[in-house]
């Protein structure tokens, strides 16, 4: 029988051998600097929880088995065989310790990627039956989801109708629609599970008459998040199939950062090419949207100060930087930034999973100080952010560290600004 760590040795040989040569395996100077980058460092001025310690845990594993020097010489470089009790300490360092927010990237002179070794680790611990359970449990029924499409369609399809049925009120407009299988549609929209994702995005799309459908799948892709690349292509797959089944122009992902890097940026690799149609995030198509003139909006309707947090996957890895903040100034009479921001936004703490794992709740709120306090010396009432998990960490951040803020989605506030047009 085949033993948890030799599924794990497995598979971190199979993800880190992809790794030999480049900046992640063997370029790090062990210069430091990309200590004070990482949010969780910060936090917890742990040096356990610095990048530089974290990869260099996975590394020495690697380096026992086909570093030469280590072979002869294990005490010099540090080199250890993996055991149970290494695995174990892995759980923490991989997944709770790292959001692959990738800060330490952008500040590391090297261009060391540290994130891709704990995305090998994570894999390495998925194959051995050690990852967190909630995480292993959202990719499988997403899963099941498509494999039993046809038990889910009638419910989806009365969660649609009454979501419609509160869109028409709100637009008083008894036209307006949320389209379902609708082939031939400009574009092929994915939300995630909730109306939040659902109604604003309805509302705009009616306002300015687009062609569209809505996914029957949701964006979130937990697989990606487990380093299981079988279970993330599958779960990417059903929307391919799905956009190429109604023969649309492009995909449209809702404010949800992995999901926007996965299907931009992974899945053209994982499918051999580019796809046969265009994939972006909402924020392009609001951005396109205003600069247009397609979108009237009344900034007055959303007074108070505004501030907004770059989620690490669509911002640093996605370079979505400018457009939602174009939209937020069409939408809002007082933009604050947070410093720093862009590039250097910090990560909020709740990325790559974290947020859906509660018995690691309280290092999570810990983590997320450093944002917390960035939020704060805003002065902002509403903090804008383009991405679920972000979404939920900061609003758990607001109730513990008392910032008595609002969070939303850019799509939410467009729609609050929205000047509806006339209905005859």
């Amino acid at each position: 029988m085949t033993t948890a760590i030799e599924l794990a040795e497995k598979e971190l040989e199979k993800k880190y051998s992809k790794l030999v040569g480049t900046a992640a395996s063997n370029m790090c100077a062990h210069c430091g600097w990309c200590i004070d980058s990482c949010h969780v460092y910060q936090a917890t001025h742990d040096p356990e929880t610095s990048p530089v310690a974290k990869a260099e845990r996975i590394r020495r594993v690697y380096k026992k088995e086909h570093d030469w020097m280590s072979k002869i010489f294990p005490s010099w470089t540090g080199a250890k065989k993996l055991t149970e009790e290494e695995l174990d300490k892995w759980v923490k360092l991989a997944f709770r310790d790292c959001t692959l927010c990738e800060r330490c990237v952008v500040n590391c002179p090297m261009g060391v990627e540290t994130p891709q070794l704990i995305s090998a680790a994570r894999a390495a611990l998925t194959a051995a039956g050690k990852a967190p359970e909630i995480l292993t449990q959202l990719a499988d029924m997403a899963i099941s989801k498509e494999e039993n499409a046809e038990l889910y369609r009638d419910f989806f399809l009365e969660q649609i109708k009454e979501i419609e049925k509160q869109l028409q009120e709100n637009m008083k407009n008894p036209d307006a629609r949320i389209p379902i299988e609708n082939e031939g549609a400009k574009i092929l929209y994915v939300p995630l599970s909730g109306a939040h994702t659902i109604l604003p995005e309805a509302t705009i799309f009616n306002a300015v008459g687009e062609s569209w459908t809505m996914s029957m799948f949701e964006a979130s892709n937990y697989g990606v998040f487990l380093g299981d690349t079988a279970k993330a292509k599958r779960i990417t797959e059903r929307i391919i199939n799905e956009a190429k089944r109604l023969k649309v122009k492009e995909i449209v992902l809702t404010e949800c950062g992995h999901a926007y890097t996965t299907l931009r940026w992974e899945a053209p690799k994982w499918f051999a090419g580019p796809l046969p149609f265009r994939v972006r995030s909402i924020l392009e198509v609001l951005d396109e949207y205003v600069r247009d003139g397609r979108l009237k909006l009344d900034p007055s309707k959303n007074p108070e100060p505004v501030t907004y947090h770059d989620s690490c996957n669509l911002g640093r890895k996605g370079g979505l930087l400018e457009e939602p903040r174009r939209v937020i100034k069409a939408a809002a009479r007082d933009f604050r930034e947070m410093t720093p921001n862009r590039l250097q936004s910090l990560c909020c703490g709740g990325g790559s999973g974290l947020v859906a794992i509660s018995e690691w709740s309280e290092s999570r709120i810990n983590a997320g100080k450093p944002k917390a306090d960035q939020i704060r010396e805003t002065g902002a009432k509403t903090v804008v952010t383009s991405c679920d998990n972000c979404r939920h960490q900061i609003t758990e951040l607001s109730e513990y560290y008392n910032l008595g803020i609002k969070v939303t989605s850019l799509c939410e506030l467009t729609a609050q600004a929205l000047v509806l047009p006339s209905v005859k």
